[in-house]
């Protein structure tokens, strides 16, 4: 018989498997980890790991490499930089949506819990399927998009001015922790584009080189594409680089508003 919820049985997180605790340690730290494997056949699990704190580095992603390559090779999950500027690996750690590489571990409770981002499909463990994501990026046309010809001996200029109006779009690392807290994507992700994407959109819709500014806004002025986000400000509570996607979004509905007028 199915729960009373409706919820498939095959949804329910199990308790996994405790690891040992390494021998001599004097300060230990216990993460739970999400652990799953769709090919597998079995039902998602947590699994908790015990790092020795004097034998591993200060942040979440050392202790997450350091499970890797002695513990449980099986382990799987994304990263790269780890210095807060690709986004790889982006997860949600003890509740809230950021970068394992600039979390530390002296800032997570204990025990804490690790879980792949919200509102993706889960490839392995913390690897979340994003390629719904990033095929709402393309669907923007993220590229400068000009009708006059480039000039022959010199980029395309801005003052310092206008450079400015930039701030706080192009920060933005594609992480999609803002994304992955929203809402309304939660519900709507089959047509609101999310906080990522119409940040990203926002910042080709200032840009002084750009000449499609008609072009743009037309393409956005949809009920669910924009006018989904109800400003619930989870996006910019959640974002790693302190951006405010809210505002922006904000931004490009008072553009539509301006243009009609």
């Amino acid at each position: 018989m199915p729960p009373a919820s409706g919820t498939s049985p095959a949804s329910r997180i199990e308790q996994g498997k405790t690891w040992p605790e390494p021998q001599g340690a004097t300060r230990v730290r216990h993460l739970r980890i999400f652990r799953y494997d769709p090919e597998s056949g079995n039902n998602p699990r947590v699994d908790t790991f015990a790092i020795d704190r004097d034998k591993c580095g200060p942040m979440l992603l050392d202790a997450l490499i350091k499970i890797k390559n002695e513990i449980d090779p099986t382990f799987a999950f994304r990263r790269s930089c780890r210095e807060g500027i690709c986004g790889s690996c982006a997860m949600n750690i003890d509740g809230t949506n950021w970068l394992a590489c600039i979390r530390a571990l002296d800032e997570m409770n204990e025990p804490a819990t690790v879980y792949p981002l919200n509102n993706m499909d889960v490839v392995k463990d913390l690897v979340g399927d994003q390629a719904h994501l990033f095929a709402q990026l393309h669907s923007i046309k993220p590229w400068l998009r000009t009708r006059t010809p480039a000039p022959a001996n010199s980029e395309r200029l801005q003052s310092p001015e206008e450079r400015a109006k930039l701030d706080g779009d192009y920060e933005c690392i594609l992480c999609f922790c803002c994304t992955s807290g929203c809402p309304s994507h939660w519900w709507n992700g089959d047509r609101f584009l999310g906080p990522a994407v119409l940040l990203q959109a926002h910042r080709w819709l200032v840009d002084s080189r750009d000449e499609a500014t008609d072009e743009r806004l037309d393409e956005l002025e949809d009920p669910f594409k924009l006018y989904r986000c109800h400003t619930i400000l989870n996006c910019t509570r959640t974002c790693p680089k302190g951006l405010n996607p809210g505002k922006k979004i904000a931004e490009i509905k008072l553009m539509i508003q301006q243009r009609r007028s």
